[in-house]
């Protein structure tokens, strides 16, 4: 026998019946309203970005991108082959100018700097022993030309007297000839040792020089034994931050390898790059803008690589506050190098839309209540804005979000809220 439900029970099912039914139809009214913003052709206002036309000067930019590094960094490198014995400092420390960084074998080139300082010595001992003796050679025949110089002088006098004598008829012409011979013979001896003293002064001269020479180019081998010797004691060229190291303690490292890096990241410069379609719209000189998140900043091209590598142009851009402390090294950056400016012309804000640089476009106009998409035509562009060449008028509100989904669309309705 069947029992009769309680009337209570009857109302607590039917009430749990009624607030299923309500659920259900709030979510199918939630579920069809968000399918009729997705798929239909109403717009709130309030979830786009629209903008005016207006008129004003755009600089005309080019978009590159960038990295922030250091305006002064050194690269240290070994310059002999060598092995690390020690190193003194880390990555990321503090050094000032002078400090050691790291210790190099030196051991060969300290023995051969220190026989070359010998080869030098023994050198300059022979170069002074060379003209010591030239100086005596030199000396004995000045000395033996004095000597003939003064046996001309006696053998000229005793010829005047034979002469004298023969005028007076107490000569005899034998003895005139043979006095005048005697003077001529010493006369010839004179000469050819006056001509063996300027022989021996210049073969002097060319054999201290050519001794002179071999000591120079000896010194100058010294002096650049005594430089690598200088640069293998790795020091720290300035006050900076140690942003390398190599720590492989016993390792070889051949001439030329970098071994340490400091950097000044107090003031930063923007290693650029940009497609090299745009290279005739750079030069050195050129004005550019830096934007990194909210930080905007004005700087100036330092240097343009002549060259393209892979179909990309390289460039330098230096911060007119190259200090900013919103700047940090190894953040990349948005450059925008500007070559040119117009005046008074129609504009909008740069934005997403502007894809693909001058031509035509698909905007969406708003107007009454109602979004319309119109064909415009653009031009130029800055990085802040687009310039309008046909199509809109000044005061003409733009969406300037991304519509994409709404390309087979032709007009759209525009709610307020």
């Amino acid at each position: 026998m069947d029992r009769e439900i309680p009337a209570e029970v009857k109302k607590q099912k039917m009430l749990k019946r009624l607030l299923r039914l309500a659920v259900t139809g709030t979510a199918a009214t939630a579920a069809l309203l968000i399918l009729s913003r997705v798929l239909g052709n109403d717009l709130h206002e309030n979830e786009l970005f629209i903008r005016k036309v207006d008129r004003g000067p755009i600089e005309i930019s080019v978009s590159a991108s960038g990295k922030l590094m250091p305006l002064q960094e050194e690269i240290i490198v070994t310059p002999i082959n060598t092995r690390i014995l020690e190193v003194y400092k880390n990555p990321g420390d503090s050094v000032d100018e002078g400090d050691p960084l790291l210790k190099l074998e030196l051991a060969s080139v300290e023995t051969e700097y220190r026989q070359k300082l010998d080869e030098r010595e023994m050198m300059k001992s022979k170069l002074e022993q060379a003209r010591v003796r030239l100086n005596g050679t030199i000396s004995e025949l000045e000395m033996q030309r004095r000597v003939k110089s003064m046996q001309a002088k006696q053998l000229y006098t005793d010829l005047q007297d034979e002469r004298y004598l023969d005028s007076i008829g107490a000569g005899t012409p034998d003895k005139i000839r043979r006095a005048e011979l005697n003077y001529e013979e010493t006369k010839l001896e004179l000469q050819l040792l006056e001509q063996k003293i300027e022989n021996e002064h210049k073969n002097a001269r060319a054999e201290l020089r050519v001794q002179e020479l071999e000591l120079g180019i000896l010194d100058k081998t010294l002096e650049e034994k005594a430089r690598l010797l200088k640069d293998a004691r790795i020091l720290s060229p300035r006050k900076a931050t140690l942003t390398f190291i190599n720590r492989q303690i016993g390792s070889q490292v051949p001439q030329g390898t970098q071994v340490a890096v400091v950097s000044d990241l107090t003031r930063l410069k923007v290693d650029c790059e940009i497609g090299d379609q745009h290279r005739e719209k750079l030069s050195v000189g050129a004005k550019a803008v830096i934007k990194t998140g909210d930080t905007e900043l004005r700087g100036t091209v330092v240097t343009v690589t002549p060259s393209v590598t892979n179909g990309i142009v390289y460039f330098t851009v230096v911060p007119d506050e190259a200090d900013h402390p919103g700047l940090r090294s190894g953040l990349s950056v948005d450059i925008h190098v500007l070559y040119g400016l117009r005046q008074n012309v129609l504009r909008i804000p740069n934005g997403t839309f502007f894809k693909y640089g001058p031509g035509l476009y698909d905007l969406w106009i708003v107007r009454e209540g109602r979004a319309e998409k119109r064909e415009v035509s653009l031009g130029e562009s800055s990085y802040e804005y687009v310039e309008i060449t046909d199509g809109l008028n000044e005061g003409d509100r733009v969406i300037l979000s991304d519509m994409e989904r709404y390309k087979d669309k032709q007009t759209l309705k525009i709610r307020k809220n």
